[in-house]
């Protein structure tokens, strides 16, 4: 077993404590990861406070893991010592069902085992990156490009993979209007990827004054929300509108915003259900949907794309112990856009 510093929490919204954990040994087609950075998402937050349920304590967050390959087993072919690396939202699946073979591993019929907070085939509990070391199957470790930094690379391993594939599966590209509502950490990577894959993007969100920063990041336009000229101004304008916020929206406003066979795509998960009048669906033959990240293969597409168009998000790198302070910062929308932990200073 191999011992490793973490940070954990012992309860729902307790402090980050730290603490040790034992990482398996090396399997024989398993990867050793030193973790250098780890970015905070918002469902970091929402399962270290139980919000969604089901936590599993004590927990140790964490699924954007930048670092370096420290050892590999025997079977290992794609890695090696001193590769620049990334983990994700996951770390198996069963690699046999129909989505795992045509590489949507999320989507697994057996149920795809989570970085923190799930359970392994084994039934053992999994541990995030808040952590100094990882031990992952090679077929969930992605290559990160020399172009990208470590530490600007960390928060693309989810954000940046839940915004770029509902963009590429409602095809955002040439001759394509879309509107990203929201301008955090998710929104301010999804109009980098809408406008480098040939879209026309608008950003939308409550105020102006993200405006200047969403234009130099490649919007073509910017509306308030609380603006109710807007939705008059825009209606039946958008192929496709990404929601990346995580409150409720009024529905029927935004719908009437897309055109016919436009789609609203919910990647943000709000705590209450919407609502919304199906009469804003049927009359222009429009579409909710939502979306849950990518598979392995899209992952590491996204990572080469965003190194090939200088995408990276806009992060605040923060010490170990500055964690609780961001958690708060994070529901105060007090960072601009991402968290990430230097995890040396653990």
């Amino acid at each position: 077993m191999c011992e490793t510093h973490v940070l954990s929490v012992s309860s729902a919204k307790a402090p980050f404590e730290k603490t040790t954990i034992e990482r398996r040994e090396l399997r024989a087609d398993d990867v050793l990861i030193d973790i250098k950075f780890c970015g905070i998402c918002h469902s970091d937050i929402h399962n270290a406070y139980d919000e969604w349920g089901g936590g599993m304590f004590p927990m140790v967050p964490g699924h954007e893991m930048a670092g370096v390959v420290r050892a590999v087993g025997p079977e290992v072919t794609r890695f090696a010592v001193g590769d620049r690396v990334g983990v994700g939202c996951f770390v198996d699946s069963c690699g046999q069902c129909e989505y795992c073979l045509r590489g949507e591993e999320q989507f697994c019929t057996k149920g795809v085992v989570l970085s923190y907070n799930s359970l392994d085939y084994d039934g053992n509990p999994t541990y995030g990156g808040y952590s100094q070391k990882i031990v992952v199957k090679e077929d969930f470790v992605v290559r990160i490009p020399d172009a990208l930094d470590l530490d600007v690379a960390s928060p693309l391993l989810c954000a940046g993979i839940t915004t770029y594939s509902p963009l590429k599966k409602w095809n955002a590209g040439e001759g394509k209007k879309v509107a990203v509502v929201g301008m955090g950490g998710l929104g301010h990577l999804a109009v980098q990827y809408a406008h480098a894959l040939g879209a026309e993007v608008t950003v939308m969100s409550q105020s102006l004054k993200k405006k200047d920063e969403a234009l130099s990041l490649g919007a073509d336009h910017y509306f308030a929300t609380s603006d109710a000229a807007t939705f008059t101004k825009l209606a039946n304008s958008f192929d496709l509108i990404l929601n990346t916020v995580s409150a409720n929206l009024d529905v029927d406003a935004y719908l009437s915003l897309l055109r016919v066979d436009g789609t609203l795509v919910n990647v943000g998960a709000p705590g209450q259900s919407d609502k919304y009048n199906v009469f804003s669906l049927i009359m222009h033959r429009r579409s909710i949907a939502g979306s849950l990240v990518g598979g392995i293969r899209e992952t590491q597409e996204m990572l080469d794309f965003s190194a090939r168009h200088g995408i990276a998000p806009k992060i605040e790198v923060i010490r170990a112990d500055e964690v609780d302070k961001a958690y708060e910062r994070v529901l105060r929308s007090d960072v601009r856009y991402r968290f990430v932990i230097d995890m040396s200073t653990l």
